[in-house]
Protein backbone atom coordinates (compact mmCIF):
# COMPACT_ATOMS: atom_id res chain seq x y z
CA UNK A 1 0.00 0.00 0.00
CA UNK A 2 2.55 2.28 0.47
CA UNK A 3 4.26 1.90 -2.81
CA UNK A 4 1.02 2.64 -4.53
CA UNK A 5 0.61 5.74 -1.94
CA UNK A 6 4.18 7.23 -3.19
CA UNK A 7 3.15 6.49 -7.16
CA UNK A 8 -0.30 7.20 -7.28
CA UNK A 9 -1.16 10.85 -8.53
CA UNK A 10 -3.37 13.53 -6.49
CA UNK A 11 -6.69 12.68 -7.27
CA UNK A 12 -6.82 16.50 -8.48
CA UNK A 13 -3.62 15.54 -11.00
CA UNK A 14 -6.21 12.73 -12.05
CA UNK A 15 -8.93 14.32 -12.55
CA UNK A 16 -7.16 17.09 -15.14
CA UNK A 17 -5.24 13.87 -17.09
CA UNK A 18 -9.23 13.00 -17.36
CA UNK A 19 -10.59 15.85 -18.95
CA UNK A 20 -7.21 15.94 -20.99
CA UNK A 21 -7.49 12.20 -21.96
CA UNK A 22 -11.13 13.23 -23.21
CA UNK A 23 -9.82 16.23 -25.04
CA UNK A 24 -7.27 14.43 -26.51
CA UNK A 25 -9.75 11.66 -27.94
CA UNK A 26 -12.20 14.78 -29.28
CA UNK A 27 -9.38 16.39 -31.21
CA UNK A 28 -8.78 12.72 -33.16
CA UNK A 29 -12.63 13.12 -33.85
CA UNK A 30 -13.72 14.25 -36.89
CA UNK A 31 -16.47 14.27 -39.43
CA UNK A 32 -14.77 13.16 -42.54
CA UNK A 33 -13.03 10.09 -40.55
CA UNK A 34 -14.25 6.56 -41.42
CA UNK A 35 -17.16 5.19 -39.27
CA UNK A 36 -15.12 2.72 -37.73
CA UNK A 37 -13.09 5.24 -36.10
CA UNK A 38 -15.44 7.63 -35.54
CA UNK A 39 -16.97 5.26 -33.61
CA UNK A 40 -14.29 4.06 -31.88
CA UNK A 41 -13.85 7.68 -30.86
CA UNK A 42 -16.80 7.83 -29.81
CA UNK A 43 -16.50 4.74 -27.77
CA UNK A 44 -13.66 5.55 -26.23
CA UNK A 45 -14.94 9.31 -25.07
CA UNK A 46 -18.42 8.11 -23.75
CA UNK A 47 -16.31 5.01 -21.74
CA UNK A 48 -13.86 7.58 -20.27
CA UNK A 49 -16.42 9.72 -19.04
CA UNK A 50 -18.36 6.89 -17.71
CA UNK A 51 -15.25 6.32 -15.61
CA UNK A 52 -14.46 9.72 -14.57
CA UNK A 53 -18.52 10.51 -13.57
CA UNK A 54 -17.95 7.69 -11.38
CA UNK A 55 -15.15 8.07 -9.64
CA UNK A 56 -15.67 11.69 -9.34
CA UNK A 57 -19.32 11.13 -7.93
CA UNK A 58 -17.90 7.94 -5.87
CA UNK A 59 -15.12 9.54 -4.76
CA UNK A 60 -14.18 13.44 -4.71
CA UNK A 61 -17.45 14.74 -4.55
CA UNK A 62 -18.11 13.68 -1.14
CA UNK A 63 -15.15 14.92 -0.02
CA UNK A 64 -15.39 18.74 -1.67
CA UNK A 65 -19.56 18.71 -0.40
CA UNK A 66 -17.65 18.22 3.15
CA UNK A 67 -15.51 21.68 1.79
CA UNK A 68 -17.88 23.85 0.17
CA UNK A 69 -21.12 21.77 1.07
CA UNK A 70 -24.01 22.80 -1.63
CA UNK A 71 -21.91 25.36 -3.61
CA UNK A 72 -23.09 26.41 -6.30
CA UNK A 73 -20.76 24.63 -8.76
CA UNK A 74 -21.46 21.67 -6.79
CA UNK A 75 -25.05 21.55 -7.34
CA UNK A 76 -24.64 21.65 -10.86
CA UNK A 77 -21.33 18.65 -10.89
CA UNK A 78 -24.53 15.97 -10.73
CA UNK A 79 -26.93 17.59 -12.94
CA UNK A 80 -23.89 17.84 -15.46
CA UNK A 81 -22.96 14.03 -14.98
CA UNK A 82 -26.45 12.83 -15.45
CA UNK A 83 -26.62 15.28 -19.04
CA UNK A 84 -23.76 13.69 -20.33
CA UNK A 85 -24.74 10.02 -19.80
CA UNK A 86 -28.22 10.65 -21.59
CA UNK A 87 -26.09 11.63 -24.73
CA UNK A 88 -23.76 8.98 -24.42
CA UNK A 89 -26.54 6.30 -24.34
CA UNK A 90 -28.15 8.71 -27.08
CA UNK A 91 -24.49 8.65 -29.10
CA UNK A 92 -24.04 4.56 -28.32
CA UNK A 93 -27.81 4.29 -30.01
CA UNK A 94 -26.86 6.21 -33.78
CA UNK A 95 -25.11 5.10 -36.43
CA UNK A 96 -21.56 6.32 -36.87
CA UNK A 97 -22.71 6.96 -40.61
CA UNK A 98 -25.67 9.38 -39.38
CA UNK A 99 -25.53 12.73 -39.24
CA UNK A 100 -26.82 12.78 -36.15
CA UNK A 101 -24.01 11.23 -34.72
CA UNK A 102 -21.27 13.77 -35.42
CA UNK A 103 -23.94 16.24 -33.90
CA UNK A 104 -24.15 13.81 -30.76
CA UNK A 105 -20.60 13.87 -30.04
CA UNK A 106 -20.25 17.70 -30.72
CA UNK A 107 -22.98 18.72 -28.50
CA UNK A 108 -21.97 16.11 -25.48
CA UNK A 109 -18.03 17.87 -26.26
CA UNK A 110 -19.70 21.25 -25.59
CA UNK A 111 -21.47 19.99 -22.57
CA UNK A 112 -17.89 18.44 -21.43
CA UNK A 113 -15.83 21.52 -21.87
CA UNK A 114 -18.33 23.57 -19.77
CA UNK A 115 -18.36 21.06 -17.17
CA UNK A 116 -14.16 21.09 -17.28
CA UNK A 117 -14.06 24.45 -16.98
CA UNK A 118 -16.02 24.92 -13.56
CA UNK A 119 -13.97 22.40 -12.60
CA UNK A 120 -10.34 23.84 -13.18
CA UNK A 121 -10.99 26.82 -12.06
CA UNK A 122 -13.42 26.46 -9.48
CA UNK A 123 -13.52 23.06 -7.69
CA UNK A 124 -10.00 21.30 -8.17
CA UNK A 125 -8.25 24.98 -6.90
CA UNK A 126 -10.52 24.90 -3.82
CA UNK A 127 -9.74 21.24 -2.93
CA UNK A 128 -5.75 21.57 -3.47
CA UNK A 129 -5.93 24.95 -1.45
CA UNK A 130 -8.55 23.17 1.26
CA UNK A 131 -6.97 20.09 1.33
CA UNK A 132 -3.26 18.88 2.58
CA UNK A 133 -1.17 17.27 0.18
CA UNK A 134 -1.36 13.88 2.18
CA UNK A 135 -5.10 13.98 1.97
CA UNK A 136 -5.07 14.63 -1.88
CA UNK A 137 -2.49 11.57 -2.21
CA UNK A 138 -4.68 9.15 -0.09
CA UNK A 139 -7.83 10.14 -2.46
CA UNK A 140 -5.63 9.43 -5.31
CA UNK A 141 -5.09 6.35 -4.17
CA UNK A 142 -8.68 5.55 -3.74
CA UNK A 143 -9.05 7.25 -6.85
CA UNK A 144 -6.71 5.05 -8.78
CA UNK A 145 -8.11 1.56 -6.99
CA UNK A 146 -11.72 2.40 -8.15
CA UNK A 147 -10.52 2.98 -11.47
CA UNK A 148 -8.41 -0.35 -12.11
CA UNK A 149 -11.54 -2.01 -10.56
CA UNK A 150 -14.33 0.19 -13.31
CA UNK A 151 -11.89 -0.34 -16.26
CA UNK A 152 -11.09 -4.57 -15.85
CA UNK A 153 -14.16 -5.72 -16.78
CA UNK A 154 -14.02 -2.90 -20.30
CA UNK A 155 -10.32 -3.36 -20.71
CA UNK A 156 -10.29 -5.17 -23.94
CA UNK A 157 -13.15 -2.99 -25.72
CA UNK A 158 -10.92 -0.01 -24.41
CA UNK A 159 -7.83 -1.06 -25.86
CA UNK A 160 -9.50 -1.99 -28.83
CA UNK A 161 -10.81 1.52 -29.46
CA UNK A 162 -7.68 2.97 -28.69
CA UNK A 163 -5.80 1.30 -31.21
CA UNK A 164 -8.87 1.66 -33.25
CA UNK A 165 -9.47 4.93 -32.62
CA UNK A 166 -6.02 6.91 -32.39
CA UNK A 167 -3.01 7.74 -34.67
CA UNK A 168 -0.26 5.71 -33.98
CA UNK A 169 1.83 7.86 -32.42
CA UNK A 170 -1.28 9.44 -30.17
CA UNK A 171 -1.78 5.22 -29.43
CA UNK A 172 1.65 4.46 -28.79
CA UNK A 173 1.38 7.40 -26.28
CA UNK A 174 -1.46 6.45 -24.59
CA UNK A 175 -0.41 2.87 -24.40
CA UNK A 176 2.68 3.66 -22.81
CA UNK A 177 1.20 5.51 -20.05
CA UNK A 178 -1.21 2.42 -19.73
CA UNK A 179 1.95 0.58 -19.40
CA UNK A 180 3.51 2.45 -16.45
CA UNK A 181 0.27 2.39 -14.56
CA UNK A 182 -0.04 -1.47 -14.99
CA UNK A 183 3.49 -1.76 -14.07
CA UNK A 184 2.62 0.17 -11.43
CA UNK A 185 -0.24 -2.05 -10.01
CA UNK A 186 1.72 -5.15 -10.75
CA UNK A 187 4.75 -3.66 -8.54
CA UNK A 188 2.53 -2.49 -5.66
CA UNK A 189 1.06 -6.31 -5.30
CA UNK A 190 4.06 -7.20 -5.25
CA UNK A 191 5.55 -4.84 -2.61
CA UNK A 192 1.86 -5.47 -0.67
Amino acid sequence: MQTLNKLSPSITDMIRFDHSHVLLAFHQYTINKKHAVKKALAETICSALEIHASLEEEIFYPEMRQLVGDAAVMQKSVPEHQQMRRLIAQLRATDAAASQHDALLLELMRDVLHHVADEETVLLPEAEARLTTKRLSELGVQMTKRRMALIKPQAGKIATNTLLGFSSSTTAWIMGAAGVLLAARLFTRKAA
